[in-house]
């Protein structure tokens, strides 16, 4: 793993944190290449839940290190994409917590996570067009998903950006913390979700990211199909027993 992210996992929970302070936190190869190894890592153990992404320094990511474009250096992994996250997005949820600015590639790796807890100065925004480029790494295609299509369209037309707030407001920005406190509360999110069964949680992410493209007539059965498994894995079964003897239950993720 590259001095450029950090890696560490407890009770379940990932946590990787892109580690280019001086940079404000911006991507170039080795921050690609450290997440996507986190995230693979992440998605392999049966032991590990959810993710939380995050920044060191107080800023969360700037976006692309335009230094590292300008000479040429391919910040893109090849399944993963930008950031090692934006294209391919794990299977088990993730957890941005943002704090300073998630600019540009910053708010597309925040997009590409299924929840954002940011401190209550946080900003985002997708300035790319003011640099001559365009929000190709999931911003044009996610942000409309989360916010009314109006701000998206203000958002990427005019490379505005808004306070962690209005995020709120828009329904982009899951939790608000203190300033600073960012990581504390996506830790606290992360200890709720990781307390639940592991291969239900990624079912659900599953449905939840899926439905959306299905027609209502096939719906039940594309459900059906993923959720078959955990109906009949050796959780479920200790689901149940552990509710039944008032116990807490003991996930093996099988």
């Amino acid at each position: 793993m590259p001095d450029e992210v950090l890696v560490e996992h407890a009770g379940g929970v990932t946590v990787v944190t892109i580690n280019r302070p001086a940079a404000r936190n911006a991507v170039n190869r080795a921050v690609t290449d450290g997440i996507a190894a986190a995230l693979e890592e992440f998605e392999a153990r049966k032991d590990l839940t959810v993710a939380i992404l995050t920044g060191t320094g107080g800023t969360f990511c700037s976006g692309m290190d335009l230094k590292a474009f300008v000479a040429g250096e391919d910040v893109t992994h090849p399944e993963r994409g930008f950031a090692g996250i934006t294209l391919r997005p794990p299977h088990k949820p993730v957890i941005a917590a943002v704090e300073g600015y998630a600019l540009a590639g910053g708010c597309e790796i925040a997009l590409a996570c299924d929840l954002i807890v940011a401190a209550e100065d946080a900003r985002f925004g997708i300035p790319e067009v003011k640099r001559g480029l365009v929000a190709g790494a999931g911003g044009l295609i996610r942000l409309p998903r989360r916010v009314p299509h109006g701000v998206a369209m203000r958002l990427a037309l005019t490379g505005e950006t808004v306070t962690a707030a209005q995020a709120e407001r828009y329904s982009l920005v899951t939790e608000l913390t203190a300033p600073g406190k960012a990581l504390d509360g996506a830790r606290a999110l992360a200890a709720a979700i990781a307390a639940n069964a592991p291969l239900a949680v990624a079912a659900t992410k599953r449905v939840l990211d899926g439905q959306a493209d299905w027609t209502s007539a096939e719906a039940f059965d594309r459900q059906a199909e993923i959720l078959r498994p955990v109906i009949t894995s050796a959780d479920a079964r200790e689901g149940a027993t552990a509710f039944a003897e008032k116990r807490p239950p003991v996930w093996r993720g099988e």
